[in-house]
């Protein structure tokens, strides 16, 4: 008898089908799992096993085959555990094979028998809705699962508790949609001392999504602006905080199924590794960029991250998705980020003052500057000095205006852009490219002229030009204007790097 039962393979954020097949047949007694299964599924066997003597059942004496379909498909993961117990329950006649096949089954097994969780159980719910079957997931996963609606969910908490509901002789409870978290509160901008370019610097970065990059010596407050930044952006809306917790799902940090409106801030260490920042590794899983994804990557002292690491980021900066191409798996992670960099103008950080800089400034701030390649630098649309805060800017009250009025006009940018981009698939200003960017961008004639003086003079690139405008956009939003004038080209002009002369 050959038993059936599907359970789904993770590819980046897509589910792929996949048949559990188990055949229990005459022959020396053997356990046996094909089908280009990894390490963890191969160990699947010793699992299923302890779990099956942990309900009083023994293996069978005769040859068991499961095989994992389609064979080619690389198998990984420990949620091929329920699956292959159910399967196998069902080719010894413990349990009913046809009604099996109503389900989709993900989870990974103890050796007791219990049930637990394992990463993806939000795209199993996803693709179960699509395939119009109904999943079986662990208890401690049910109400991550729920959030893909219309799917009916059995949450079970262990093997025998699961055999027993599906052949009701016990009910399991119908687990209900995980909490939405509330928004913590962050640092408020009424914490900084003085630094007005800055803060209207980051105002535009929020409004329009733009990557920012803050250039100034120790202690200028570089990084408490960027913290700041995720209590200046509007909340995820319902279908953006399913996409953010599907990576979340993936990556195994989505706990108790709570899902948060909250944009992600990610902020690793300038030692992270390219596999880690932009997904990777052994087992394929998403990075730093990817668990980013529709909010912001902060990375602090930029120049220290080494120079391969950061130029992996020029790809999904500029397509908004990262393509991890590895000998046996091609997965695509989401990576629609808002970067936002800090750096000291040189390796002592004190270019600027005589009486600090080291000895070979300037030339130390050329060599510690290069380490940053001209294409990322490219890629980022708002370059700001950050001066340093004197001891009498800190005895000053705090400003009048803090986050919260801030994001109110913010909020009112992203409305006028949501309205705009309603047909046309962007999210944000920085989205803007094609004929949207020609229709909605295109400046006055004043300012066209300004335009053409200053992308001679500076040298602009293609994208750099474009991000400009995306920026001068951004700006006319703000300031609640139509069409984008010479006084939007004027300030978004400011806030682009210079290309250095021949």
């Amino acid at each position: 008898m050959v038993a059936l039962v599907r359970t789904v393979a993770y590819l980046g954020l897509e589910a792929r089908g996949v048949e559990v097949q188990c055949q229990v047949a005459a022959g020396l007694p053997k356990f046996l799992i094909v089908g280009l299964p990894d390490k963890a599924v191969g160990e699947a066997r010793e699992r299923v096993q302890a779990a099956l003597a942990a309900m009083g059942l023994a293996l069978p004496p005769k040859r068991i085959t499961i095989n994992l379909s389609p064979a080619d498909l690389p198998k990984e993961g420990s949620h091929y555990d329920l699956p292959i117990a159910l399967a196998l329950l069902a080719a010894m006649g413990v349990t009913d094979a046809e009604q099996l096949t109503e389900y989709i089954a993900v989870g990974e097994l103890a050796l007791d028998a219990r049930i637990v969780p394992s990463p993806g159980v939000l795209l199993a719910a996803l693709f179960a809705s699509g395939a119009e079957a109904g999943l079986i997931c662990p208890r401690a996963q049910g109400a991550e699962a729920r959030w893909a609606s219309g799917v009916p969910v059995v949450a079970a908490p262990d093997l025998a508790s699961l055999l027993n509901h599906l052949k009701g002789t016990q009910r399991l409870p119908e687990p209900q949609p995980g909490e939405v978290e509330p928004r913590l509160p962050g640092p408020d901008l009424k914490m900084v001392k003085g630094q007005e370019t800055a803060k209207r610097a980051l105002e535009i970065a929020a409004a329009g999504g733009h990557n920012l990059l803050m250039i100034g010596p120790p202690g200028a407050g570089k990084s408490l602006l960027a913290s700041c930044l995720p209590g200046l952006l509007p909340e995820l809306t319902p279908p953006e905080a399913l996409e953010v917790s599907m990576v979340q799902s993936v990556a195994g940090t989505l706990e108790e199924g709570r899902i948060s409106r909250a944009r992600p801030f990610r902020a690793p260490h300038h030692s992270a590794s390219m596999a880690a920042l932009t997904g990777g590794g052994l087992k394929v899983k998403p990075g730093e960029v990817s668990m980013a994804h529709l909010g912001v990557l902060f990375l602090d002292e930029l120049p220290e991250f080494q120079r391969p690491v950061l130029d992996s980021l020029r790809q999904p900066l500029e397509t908004g998705k990262v393509d991890v191409a590895r000998a046996n798996a091609h997965v695509t992670f989401p990576a629609r980020v808002q970067l936002v960099a800090a750096m000291n103008p040189c390796r002592c950080g004190h270019l600027g003052d005589p009486a600090l800089a080291c000895s070979r400034a300037p030339r130390c701030a050329a060599d510690y500057q290069s380490k940053v390649s001209g294409p990322l630098l490219d890629r980022i649309d708002l370059h700001v000095e950050v001066d340093p805060v004197s001891a009498a800017d800190l005895t000053l009250p705090p400003p009048a205006e803090g986050s919260r009025q801030v994001a109110a006009r913010i909020a009112a940018a992203r409305a006028v852009q949501t309205a705009r981009f309603e047909e046309t698939g962007a999210r944000t200003n920085a989205e803007l490219d094609g004929d949207a960017l020609e229709t909605f961008a295109t400046p006055d004639e004043p300012g066209q002229k300004l335009l053409m003086q200053a992308a001679q003079a500076m040298r602009l690139s293609a994208r750099g030009y474009t991000r400009m405008l995306r920026v001068a956009r951004t700006i006319a939003d703000l300031a609640g204007a139509e069409n984008v004038g010479r006084i939007h080209i004027a300030e978004a002009l400011s806030y682009r790097r210079q290309a250095p002369r021949a």
